[in-house]
């Protein structure tokens, strides 16, 4: 088909049971946030009843994860969108390993699919923001999402002029309702027992909040996919969409629509192409954390397309880009460096200094402490292909860390600046795991640290 070619748009059957309109008024989604946890707390006495009756124990956490608050959960946050709804993605990649079966699912689920826009609800926000006439501007604009995710869906459309572009739209309501949305997720949380009160979350929360809107600022967001496209110009095997300045506003981001696959179709190339793609999003992340001093703190697997005639991967959603506290880069430096070394007493001494562990958990539970780090430093120091498929280390790492998080003087958030950015190399590494890739962790970051310098300290 040629693209000026109107397509038709209804020779693919919709999934009508993902049409669903978002809750955009502030009492719509209290309410939406109300009959989840009426019926959560409805499946809770059920459940309670039936356990009390056969005698068996009782907690809040095992009450509220039966079959069917799952599926309430998954299928409210799910209908809610927004900030609810990322909030459940962005747990679900940060925790990976460490979340209960059962929630894990959840939030699987929210990270996979997501519910669309009717038609009807699409036009309004369309006409808000470009007109009753928008429809003028193009030879065709699909109606149908070729994407839909938390904060918006993603349509297909070719201009007048003849360019074929990706236009995100965001949800309605959204942006209003981020910080109320943080507040009642975390308040499900901590009822079924996964924020516990020991921990105190308020400046993880202050920050969650900020993200998020800073996500849902889409004008903020086209400038950080050209600050990446310009970065990147001259370094092979990436490409970026450009930026439709025209057509963006707040809550709409055009760009050059850019083809690709699922980066998971990586699952079926050869290994050497497996391997080759996960180095080069590795050397990224390295360059964004020691060169670039910014970096995209999403790893969703979305946000990666690939081509298979090039080998090229295609980067998407840059709301999430965030500076890189230089303390936090040159954290990572030292303790990287110190393990290369072999040296744990060093890689302690770092690791506390960039507040990724505090000192008392060192005091207390020296042994296992010990005992985690001399992990990390065997993986690292091989120089041989690091296997991401082989997750034999984790559960000895799991099982150490549970036991030290037994310790409630232990609790504590480490920086903030170093969640994010944690979050986006556990991500990374989350995908080779999935794509079974083996990277030569060793030469790489020996590579990477002799090629850049430490980044200048923040100014007083």
């Amino acid at each position: 088909m040629a693209e000026d070619d109107i397509p038709d748009f209804d020779d693919k059957p919709a999934d009508r049971s993902r049409e669903k309109a978002v809750p955009s008024g502030r009492l719509a989604r209290i309410g939406t946030f109300g009959r989840l946890v009426g019926g959560v707390a409805g499946g809770m006495a059920a459940e309670g009843a039936r356990r009390l009756s056969s005698g068996e124990r009782i907690s809040a956490r095992d009450l509220i994860l039966t079959p069917g608050n799952v599926q309430r959960l998954t299928d409210r946050l799910s209908h809610l969108r927004g900030a609810a709804m990322k909030m459940g993605q962005m747990i679900s990649l940060d925790a990976g390993d460490f979340l209960p079966p059962e929630l894990s699912k959840i939030l699987a689920t929210l990270r996979d699919q997501a519910n669309f826009m009717p038609t009807r609800q699409l036009d309004q926000v369309l006409k808000s923001e470009w007109g009753p006439d928008w429809r003028k501007q193009f030879r065709w604009f699909n109606p149908r999402p070729i994407a839909a995710a938390s904060i918006g869906q993603v349509h297909k459309a070719l201009t007048r002029d003849g360019e074929l572009l990706a236009i995100k739209v965001q949800y309605p309501g959204v942006a209003k309702s981020i910080d109320s949305d943080v507040d009642n997720v975390m308040t499900l949380l901590k009822v079924a027992g996964f924020a516990p009160p020991e921990l105190e979350i308020e400046k993880l929360l202050v920050a969650a909040k900020q993200q998020l809107h800073e996500e849902a600022d889409y004008q903020r967001e086209g400038a950080q996919m050209e600050m990446y496209r310009e970065r990147l110009t001259g370094i092979e095997g990436f490409v970026v969409p450009r930026l439709h300045e025209g057509l963006t506003r707040g809550s709409i981001l055009a760009m050059s629509f850019e083809e690709g696959v699922s980066i998971e179709e990586l699952e079926n190339e050869t290994p050497e192409r497996r391997n080759a793609t996960m180095e080069r999003l590795m050397r990224l992340v390295a360059r964004e954390l020691f060169d670039f001093g910014v970096m995209q703190t999403d790893p969703n697997f979305a946000n990666f397309r690939f081509r298979p005639s090039t080998g090229e991967i295609v980067l998407l959603d840059f709301g999430a880009c965030r500076d890189v506290d230089p303390d936090v880069s040159n954290g990572y430096r030292k303790m990287l460096q110190a393990g290369l070394n072999g040296n744990r007493e060093e890689v302690l001494a770092a690791t506390i200094e960039s507040g990724f562990m505090m000192p008392i958990v060192a005091e207390k539970h020296p042994e296992r402490v010990n005992r985690m780090i001399d992990i990390v430093i065997n993986e690292m120091r091989e120089d041989k292909p690091f296997d991401f498929g082989d997750r034999a280390f984790v559960p000895l790492l799991r099982e150490e860390g549970m036991e030290i998080a037994k310790d409630k003087d232990t609790w504590a958030f480490p920086p903030i600046e170093t969640l994010f950015v944690q979050r986006k190399v556990s991500g990374t590494a989350l995908l080779g795991a999935r794509l079974k890739a083996k990277v030569n962790i060793r030469r790489l970051t020996e590579e990477v640290l002799a090629s850049t310098k430490p980044l200048p300290a923040k100014a007083a």
